[in-house]
C-alpha cells in the first residue's frame, strides 16, 4: 500500500489523471487503478515505465527498492522462525556469504558473531519463551557458532559498535558473561575486525536509541520484538549510515576498548566468587 500511494503521488504531481497516463503507458485504466489501490503489485518494467511518464527518473531506483523489499521489509518473528532457529541461522548464513561489510550497533546485547555458545543459548532461550517455537536449541546454537568462521575471511570486513550497558546487562548468569567478555577481547585482536565500546561517560551526538546492522550499502536490518525490519530504500541506508558514523565517532578502541571490558570483567569477577564459580 505504501508503495501504492507513492505512484499515486508521482501520477498527481504530474498533474496527470489516471486515465491520461494509462494512454501514456497504453494500459487499460483499470491496470492504474489496481496498482495505485494495492491490488496489483507492480513489475520493475511497470515502476521504470511510470517514473519515465511521470517525469520522475529520480525515484525509479527507491521505487524499485521498496518492490525489492516487500516481502523481507516486515518480516514477523512468528513466521521468520516457524521452522526452528536453526533454519533461520541457516538463512543469515547465506546473507552473511552474500556480505562484504558488516556494521553493526548494539544497545543491548552482544552481535550474534561475537557471542560465545553459552550466551547465545540464553538469548536463543529467550526467543524460544516469547514466541513459542520449536525448541531445536542445540541445532540452533552450532549453526550460530558455525556462522562466526566468517570472522576469520580476509575477504570480509567487521565494524562493530557497542554500548558500555549492552556489557553489563545481566542477561545471562554471571560467569556466561565473563565468558563473553573475555571473547570480546580475543576478537578485537582480528584483523578485519573492529570493535568500538562506548562508555558510559562519552557523549552522544545521536542517541542510541536500538541496534541495527548495516550490510553493505545495500540494506539495513532493525530487530524489534515482533518482527525484523530490512530497510533498504536509498534514503534510509544513507540516514543509518550516517548514524552508525556518529555513534562509531564516540567510541574507543584498541587498548582503550579492552580497558572498558576489563573494568566490566573485575566488576563481575566478585559475583562469581559468591555464586562459588
Amino acid at each position: 500500500m505504501a508503495l501504492a500511494r507513492r505512484l499515486r503521488e508521482l501520477r498527481q504531481q504530474a498533474g496527470l489523471t489516471g486515465r491520461q497516463l494509462a494512454e501514456s503507458l497504453s494500459w487499460a485504466p483499470s491496470k492504474i487503478s489496481k496498482l495505485e489501490n494495492g491490488r496489483q503489485t507492480p513489475t520493475a518494467d511497470d515502476i521504470r515505465r511510470w517514473a519515465r511518464s511521470t517525469g520522475s527518473e529520480q525515484e525509479s531506483e527507491a521505487l524499485l527498492a521498496s518492490l525489492r523489499t516487500l516481502e523481507t521489509q516486515h518480516a514477523e518473528w512468528q513466521r521468520q522462525l516457524s521452522g526452528g532457529l536453526r533454519a533461520h541461522q541457516n538463512e543469515l548464513s547465506e546473507l552473511d556469504e552474500a556480505t562484504r561489510l558488516f556494521r553493526a550497533f548494539e544497545a543491548t546485547f552482544i552481535p550474534g558473531l561475537l557471542q560465545t555458545a553459552e550466551y547465545a543459548r540464553a538469548r536463543f532461550t529467550q526467543s524460544i519463551t516469547v514466541f513459542k517455537v520449536r525448541n531445536d536449541l542445540d541445532e540452533a546454537v552450532r549453526a550460530r557458532v558455525r556462522r562466526q568462521e566468517i570472522l576469520y575471511r580476509p575477504d570480509k570486513t567487521f565494524h562493530f559498535v557497542l554500548t558500555e550497558a549492552a556489557l553489563r546487562y545481566r542477561l545471562c548468569p554471571p560467569e556466561v558473561m565473563l565468558g563473553q567478555l573475555d571473547r570480546l577481547i580475543s576478537l578485537s585482536g582480528l584483523p578485519n575486525v573492529s570493535l568500538g565500546i562506548i562508555a558510559f561517560d562519552a557523549p552522544y551526538a545521536i542517541a542510541p536509541a536500538h541496534g541495527f546492522w548495516l550490510l553493505d550499502s545495500d540494506r539495513v536490518m532493525v530487530e524489534t520484538f515482533s518482527a525484523e525490519l530490512n530497510l533498504a530504500q536509498p534514503q534510509e541506508i544513507e540516514l543509518y549510515s550516517e548514524i552508525f558514523e556518529s555513534l562509531a565517532a564516540a567510541a574507543s578502541y584498541g587498548r582503550a576498548a579492552r580497558a572498558v571490558i576489563t573494568r566490566v570483567i573485575d566488576d563481575l569477577v566478585p559475583e562469581t566468587s559468591e555464586d562459588g564459580g
